[in-house]
């Protein structure tokens, strides 16, 4: 009896060396999902190559017009091409997102290690402090600041980190809880190992599985939010390109034109979904406990 061994295709044995990557790819949704967030991503990198025009060229003739061969999508008020102005606005939402995510990843993950490994008076002042942000919404949080420190792009980054801090804060706080009393850490205390080794060789790799697909499922989350601060005026400033400020624009010319805010409303659509439906499936596959609750 012969056995015939089939040569494998690049794109399996590169699936093989990112077993995580197959099997979300495996399952029809995470497959849209990252085929989505693989286009938005193609979009970011290659928006001057891609959009027809720049962001904020104007064509004061052609005003309010609807798609048509010189402009796909149609113009805004001030005749500036709404395709390239989305293209562009995808750029914006990466870049307000990923920073936004960082930040409250961080400074969660370093709050929650303090306080779950310390506790005591560390951990009763940090949970005060976790609670006062949250007790604010973070719509309002976030319009406070902005109203006192000025609506601009990094603004609005360091407010959405901020904002988003407790929930990562919480988890990690919760899962150091249930880790520094394990037997590997309590070996190596007995071996003299000192606190901050502890901390960041033994628990916190246990603690950033959550922690990832927190954040994950959080950016969509994040490039709504964004959306919403430049819808109110609070997000980048003009004539730089949002979808919160084009969608923003678009209802005061409705009547005239209702491509702004179809296109726009589209585009967050269609990426939030993406972005949502990839890290819903990451966490199915990360998480053995929700793996398969998709397909039930």
């Amino acid at each position: 009896m012969e056995f015939v061994v089939r040569p494998t295709s690049r794109w399996q044995r590169t699936l093989d060396r990112i077993p995580v990557l197959g099997q979300v790819l495996e399952q029809p949704l995470g497959a849209l999902g990252a085929v989505i967030v693989a286009v938005f991503l193609f979009l970011v990198l290659f928006a001057p190559l891609i959009a027809p025009y720049a962001y904020d060229e104007q064509h004061l003739t052609r005003l309010l017009e609807g798609p048509s061969r010189d402009f796909l999508l149609g113009t805004d008020q001030l005749g500036r091409d709404l395709l390239s102005r989305i293209i562009y606005g995808a750029r914006i939402a990466l870049i307000t997102a990923v920073p936004a995510v960082m930040i409250s990843v961080i400074g969660g993950v370093l709050l929650g290690l303090l306080s779950g490994y310390l506790g005591g008076v560390v951990d009763d002042g940090t949970v005060v402090l976790l609670d006062s942000i949250q007790a604010f919404p973070s719509v309002i949080l976030a319009m406070a600041i902005l109203a006192l420190l000025g609506p601009s792009l990094v603004n609005e980054i360091l407010v959405i980190g901020i904002a988003w801090i407790p929930a990562y804060a919480r988890i990690t706080r919760a899962q150091v809880f249930s880790a520094k009393n394990q037997l590997y850490v309590e070996a190596e205390r007995s071996l003299g190992a000192s606190s901050p080794r502890i901390l960041f060789t033994h628990i916190l790799p246990n603690v950033l599985a959550p922690l990832l697909i927190l954040a994950a499922m959080d950016l969509p989350v994040v490039i709504t939010f964004e959306a919403g601060l430049s819808f109110l005026g609070l997000g980048v400033r003009p004539p730089t390109p949002s979808w919160g400020a084009i969608l923003s624009d678009g209802f005061d010319f409705v009547r005239n034109s209702p491509w702004p805010i179809i296109w726009a409303g589209l585009a967050l659509a269609i990426t939030t979904l993406g972005f949502t439906l990839f890290a819903e499936t990451l966490r199915d596959v990360l998480d053995p406990k929700l793996s398969g609750t998709r397909r039930a």
